[in-house]
């Protein structure tokens, strides 16, 4: 920024704040994103749950999406990324509005051992047919994951991790038919997933319309 005239329109070179300070304006300006809830396994078989922000679809064919997570400490990473690495399927949750509560909640920092489900108000898991791990009863979107690829960034070594989706749980409520374009559509009013903001802010949909777009 330069000088110190608040007033002025803000012109900030990024080299010179710190991670924190980036990673503080970046999450408030780059909004809404959309939140992987993470189901994975343990080295041990228990469950960890974890949402994630740093995350979005890349390709769709095969359909990857990617997730970037970074470290618990300098010298341990956070515990959904160590699962991940390990080659065990997972789970990715889209969570709705009403979930808000829960995901705010599993975003705690436990020790490894520990899983973050005994802290959810409604922790139901049901059966996922095909994967080995269960889903959240409650979230409308499941996805079975696979570990694709890894890449690593930054002076700190944030993992961009490439996940190929195998599987989608939807909501049955949610789906349509386009007979004449032969594909699914989702109604995203009533999906109305809960979006990432900065801080502790999080929003839903306030309101859907469509564009028609040329031909």
């Amino acid at each position: 920024m330069a000088g110190n005239n608040w007033s002025a329109p803000m012109l900030l070179d990024l080299k010179q704040l710190s991670s924190n300070n980036s990673y503080h304006l970046m999450t408030q300006v780059i909004v809404p994103r959309p939140i992987a809830w993470v189901l994975s396994a343990n080295d041990d078989g228990g469950l960890n749950l974890a949402p994630f922000s740093f995350f979005n679809a890349v390709c769709s064919d095969p359909p990857i999406v990617m997730l970037s997570i970074g470290q618990k400490t300098a010298d341990e990473p956070k515990d959904t990324r160590r699962n991940l690495l390990s080659g065990r399927d997972f789970v990715i949750h889209l969570p709705g509005l009403e979930q808000a509560q829960d995901v705010t909640a599993s975003a705690a920092t436990l020790p490894y051992e520990t899983s973050e489900l005994d802290l959810l108000q409604d922790q139901q898991l049901v059966e996922f047919p095909g994967c080995p791990l269960p889903r959240l009863n409650n979230a409308p979107v499941a996805f079975q994951a696979r570990l694709h690829d890894v890449h690593y960034l930054g002076a700190q070594q944030q993992a961009v991790i490439y996940a190929e989706l195998l599987q989608v749980y939807i909501r049955d409520a949610l789906v349509q038919v386009d007979e004449q374009k032969q594909r699914y559509t989702i109604n995203a009013a009533q999906l109305n997933p809960l979006a990432r903001l900065g801080g502790a802010q999080y929003s839903g949909l306030s309101g859907v319309f469509s564009i028609k777009r040329p031909d």
